[in-house]
């Protein structure tokens, strides 16, 4: 080999730059190697270590990106790509690498709840779990479709394991079967997106020497410089609507209400949240990056995710409102929450600079919303958490008044009642669709607000506010909920108090983001 290239390659490939991904992949062989070698009474440890493991790693990310905010010679780190173009750090990548982690570690604290009422073997699904939150941290940070690909298909297997992880149940079978055919068809469609664009960038006729057609840098300029041409828009279509389908908006988001629902809880959570979070950069990476082409704009990205967004508010609200069953409740939500965010990334593209930073400020309130109910969810679902049902709810501020409590911020969040986080983030998004014009689609967002509060509303009166001597609309065996321990209130207690406290304050959220 040549001794330039080589060492251009050995500069190229900084290791060092993604030692959290690296950390949790040892991690996650660690916890193999302890689940061989530790006794059956002392696997309880596994779970610890997971989740103690994940939460030095992200202290440390988050103390990393502190220092490189404030150190000068870190500035020409930001925005360049290394390992030959296939990865970028930016702190909108290091935003999205945050909320993953973070939404790992409380999944990991989740599932220890969990695995309290089901016998399943514990290692694995942890080791799965480390593995999907490194693929989706690295799928943030692609700036090249074959890494994004790759990244991509990581998470997506995983996550195919993970959905049907309670073998025992045929809700959860059945839901990673639809998944699995869903996924597959979903990543043909991506992939056979890419390829065309990389027909149109490879393309000999092209004018000018093109480095790598698969490079977001280089496949936007391709599309800036050659102006309208199909060919590309359809391979930019068939891409976003990949992406669509990983984030869950109509009309890809059948498979979400079964999977959702047969699916564990944690693994519902982790779809939820982290999924969604890096669903959303990926989509905010290609529509600011190699998308960007003012014709690519006005003629593919505004017009699909603008449909996208309204098609989405409309069903997940409401196909919502009749729904009893709270994993599904939460299921068609979430596509609610994806058309809302779409928003915010059409008013980027429309030139709202700030709006990108509004959309990761939607995914933290979201992800603390979430996360508080689904905290709560864990602990009151009995051994078959498929058929959690409101049922199972009436009097919950009776039985478990911090329970009840902490379901009532996290719902409230979500329905986007101040001066809870999910307010200010919906008053962000809707300002920025004001700013770049999209009128109607703040017209269809506020319906959609309006139409969520009946069902969050109508979840929080079944927690607090219906007796249990009151008839239910369902017979459901109701279990007494897990007891929370301290742990558990100091953790669920943290989410309340985050979620009111970005309610009130954001001025902890980085500049480089707003």
């Amino acid at each position: 080999m040549n001794p330039a290239i080589y060492q251009s390659i050995t500069d190229s490939n900084q290791w060092l730059m993604l030692w959290p991904e690296l950390s949790l992949g040892l991690l996650a062989v660690l916890l193999l190697g302890l689940d061989l070698q530790l006794k059956d009474n002392e696997r309880i440890l596994i779970p610890r270590v997971a989740m103690l493991g994940q939460l030095a790693i992200l202290i440390a990310l988050l103390g990393t990106i502190v220092y490189e905010s404030v150190d000068p010679v870190m500035e020409k780190v930001v925005g360049t790509t290394y390992f030959d173009g296939l990865i970028t750090f930016t702190p909108y990548g290091d935003a999205g690498r945050v909320l993953i982690l973070l939404a790992s570690v409380l999944v990991s604290y989740l599932a220890q709840i969990y695995f309290q009422r089901q016998a399943l073997p514990r290692a694995e699904f942890f080791h799965l779990q480390l593995v999907v939150t490194a693929a989706m941290m690295l799928l943030v940070q692609s700036a090249q479709f074959v890494m994004l690909f790759v990244a991509l298909e990581t998470v997506t297997v995983g996550f195919y394991i993970l959905v049907a992880y309670c073998r025992t149940s045929p809700w959860s079978l059945e839901a990673g079967l639809k998944y699995l055919i869903l996924g597959a068809l979903s990543s043909a469609i991506m992939l056979f997106g890419i390829v065309l664009l990389y027909g149109v960038a490879a393309a000999p006729s092209i004018h000018g020497q093109v480095h790598d057609a698969m490079s977001f840098v280089d496949l936007g300029r391709v599309l800036a410089r050659q102006g309208p041409n199909p060919l590309a828009a359809a391979g930019a279509a068939l891409v976003l609507c990949g992406v669509a389908f990983k984030i869950g908006v109509v009309p890809f988001q059948v498979w979400i209400p079964d999977v959702y629902q047969g699916a564990p809880t944690p693994t519902t959570a982790f779809l939820a949240v982290a999924s969604k979070a890096a669903g959303f950069m990926v989509l905010l990476n290609l529509a600011t990056g190699p998308f960007a082409a003012p014709w690519m704009v006005h003629q593919v990205l505004v017009p699909l995710l603008s449909t996208l967004a309204i098609l989405s508010i409309l069903y997940g609200n409401l196909a919502a409102l009749g729904q009893r069953n709270v994993k599904r409740v939460m299921g068609l939500s979430g596509i609610a929450h994806a058309g809302y965010m779409l928003i915010g990334v059409v008013a980027a593209v429309q030139g709202v600079s700030w709006a990108v930073g509004a959309v990761l400020f939607y995914l933290l309130t979201y992800l603390l919303g979430s996360m508080a109910v689904f905290g709560v969810m864990v602990h009151v679902a009995g051994p078959r958490d498929e058929l959690q049902e409101l049922d199972q709810y009436v009097d919950l501020g009776k039985r478990q008044p911090f329970l009840g409590g902490v379901l009532a911020v996290g719902l409230g969040s979500l329905a986007g009642i101040p001066p809870l986080a999910g307010f200010i983030g919906k008053l962000l998004l809707f300002y920025a669709a004001f700013q770049a014009h999209l009128y109607g689609l703040l017209a269809v967002s506020i319906i959609g607000v309006v139409i969520s509060i009946y069902y969050y509303f109508g979840w929080m009166r079944e927690a607090l506010f219906r007796q249990s001597n009151q008839p239910a609309l369902a017979a459901v065996p109701v279990e007494a909920p897990i007891v929370p321990t301290g742990w558990t209130r100091l953790a669920l207690g943290l989410l309340a108090a985050a979620t009111l406290f970005v309610g009130l304050y954001q001025g902890f959220f980085p500049d480089s983001l707003k």
